[in-house]
């Protein structure tokens, strides 16, 4: 059976050189970036090859760069690093952040953190004006992701920032799904913050970055050694960050032409989903999006049995988060967006990335052609009248 892989936005295939360079570094850097000698020089000169790559993708200085063990870590050094220096603040965030986000902040409500989630419009798309209009005088942090995991929908992150920190509030960004996929530069966007994982641009799990703006990192939320710069305690995960630098600096070289590519392969399923099945929705403004992301509901079909049947048949896509598609909740994201319970258990989210080809779009459009006509409700045959 063909397996096809539609769900790039859960986690990517890692590219050839990122787990070549892991490799290397298992068996020829076993050393402690933290130790003098020449095992431990040799690992620090990869670790710093590997944060000059990060800070490359990202327009930023190698200093400004935190390594963590991922996006949802850095998530919480911002918030929660934050929050200690401003007890009983007050933070403005999104309804449709990821959990990285959305749990740390409930963590810090219970902790006297008042916090506001500013929903977006039917487009998923939240407005600069709304957020302002959520900011008090003890807001200390805005965070607004630079573009959703489930739709794909991409937030507009600079005119926020600049509205912000005018009022001197420090603002971040998860931009975890947009980095490698769409160019990102921190000094365009203007955040102090901003975080993303290694396994979200072909590099591997286990590494993820936290970008601080002339490095002002927030109050340490690990502690024990001065790794990091004091800023993350814990020996580095040499092998796993040697990777995330490598990728993106494949990212670097790639990005503007793959950006296309995916982008006609997504728009090549969108077509065909429109024209073989009447009624298809898309969730999620028309352009300002990812060019990799499809999020769609199909009428009477729930996510989940599509999504389980697809697979059947070799084709993995996602009914919205990796981190929460297992659960049959509906999406929070397209219920903040305005949609009902019933039908925000219907978005099916395809996620295209550098593995993705043609042939395989089209075998999932008649593998759709197959499923679908088995999770449609069947219409009632109409009533015939008794002859006379």
């Amino acid at each position: 059976m063909q397996r096809i892989y539609l769900d790039h936005n859960a986690t990517t295939p890692p590219a050839a050189e990122a787990l070549a360079e892991q490799a290397a570094c298992q068996t020829e850097a076993f050393g402690n970036p933290s130790s003098l000698h020449w095992a431990g020089q040799d690992a620090r000169l990869r670790l710093d090859r590997a944060r000059q790559q990060v800070a490359a993708l990202l327009g930023a200085q190698p200093e400004e760069i935190v390594f963590t063990s991922g996006a949802t870590e850095a998530d919480n050094l911002v918030l929660q690093g934050l929050a200690a220096a401003h007890p009983g603040g007050h933070i403005v965030t999104t309804a449709i952040e990821h959990q990285g986000v959305l749990a740390t902040c409930r963590q810090l409500e219970a902790r006297g953190i008042r916090v506001t989630r500013v929903r977006p419009g039917a487009d998923g798309v939240v407005t600069p004006e709304a957020v302002v209009a959520a900011l008090t005088a003890d807001t200390f942090l805005v965070s607004v992701m630079l573009a959703n995991n489930d739709t794909g929908v991409l937030q507009p992150v600079r005119p926020i920032a600049i509205l912000a920190r005018a009022r001197g509030i420090a603002v971040h960004t998860d931009a975890t799904q947009a980095v490698g996929k769409i160019p990102v530069d921190v000094r365009e966007l203007g955040v102090d913050y901003l975080t993303l994982s290694a396994h979200k641009l072909r590099g591997p799990k286990g590494a993820g970055a936290l970008f601080c703006r002339d490095g002002r990192a927030p109050i340490p939320q690990i502690l024990g050694g001065g790794q990091e710069s004091g800023h993350r305690a814990g020996t580095e995960n040499l092998p796993a960050l040697a990777g995330f630098g490598r990728a993106c600096a494949l990212a670097q070289a790639t990005l503007a032409a793959e950006a296309v590519r995916v982008g006609d392969l997504r728009d090549r399923l969108e077509a065909g989903l429109h024209a073989h099945f009447p009624g298809v929705r898309r969730n999620g403004h028309p352009e300002q999006r990812l060019p990799n992301t499809l999020n769609v509901s199909f009428p009477g079909v729930a996510a989940l049995p599509l999504v389980l049947n697809l697979d059947l048949l070799g084709i993995a896509v996602s009914a919205g988060s990796a981190c929460s598609s297992g659960s049959t909740e509906p999406s929070h994201v397209l219920l903040a967006m305005g949609q009902s319970p019933e039908d925000a258990r219907r978005g099916v989210r395809f996620s295209l990335g550098a593995t993705t080809t043609a042939a395989e779009v089209d075998a999932a459009l008649a593998a759709l052609a197959q499923v679908l006509p088995r999770l449609q409700p069947r219409r009632a045959a109409p009533t015939v009248p008794p002859p006379p």
